[in-house]
């Protein structure tokens, strides 16, 4: 049976930080939308984030103690939310239930999420050459893409450019059905 999460199915990309993740994030929702289907993404920070700008209407509610506040318009919306007890971080099935209709969700940063993910490997990157691959110490990494030559025991190796063969790596391994027309 495919991995679904709180009715989605969901696949994660995972690793260092400047590995290409959020690139390879962006190309593969293109690859998935051009084949058809709704993806939303969802992205953990491991720092503090202001996705509002000072002085907008919305930042100011924040600003001025509203726990949870909503800036609505005809293109878009998006509702932030307060935690408490920094850095106290919702997990994936918490944040799930807010997401709108989607065919596939894909998550990024999330490296102890329990869902299948892809490991994002940038081997030019010298801080990142004497750090292991994550792969090897998590079964629910189930491929890795890097940024050039690499090999593994276990699992499929893609080069970071080929989006669409990691696309359908993933569209396997979930069994997502195209959209009916």
């Amino acid at each position: 049976m495919p991995f679904r999460l709180c009715g989605y199915p969901v696949f994660g990309l995972c690793g260092y930080k400047n590995s290409g993740k959020t690139t390879l994030v962006c190309k593969l929702v293109e690859e998935f939308t051009r084949r058809g289907l709704g993806v939303a993404t969802v992205k953990f920070a491991h720092c503090d984030i202001e996705v509002d700008i000072d002085g907008t209407d919305s930042y100011r509610h924040r600003a001025a103690g509203a726990r949870h506040a909503a800036v609505v318009s005809p293109w878009r919306w998006a509702v932030f939310h307060e935690i408490d007890q920094p850095p106290a971080r919702p997990e994936l099935p918490d944040i799930l239930p807010h997401l709108g209709k989607a065919d596939l969700v894909l998550v990024e940063s999330n490296h102890d999420g329990d869902f299948p993910k892809l490991e994002v490997r940038d081997v030019a990157n010298p801080a990142h050459a004497t750090r292991p691959l994550l792969a090897n110490a998590d079964e629910r990494i189930l491929a890795i893409a890097a940024s050039g030559a690499l090999t593994h025991p276990r699992l499929p190796v893609f080069h970071r450019d080929e989006v669409e063969k990691i696309a359908d790596f993933i569209t396997e391994h979930l069994q997502l059905e195209p959209p009916a027309p």
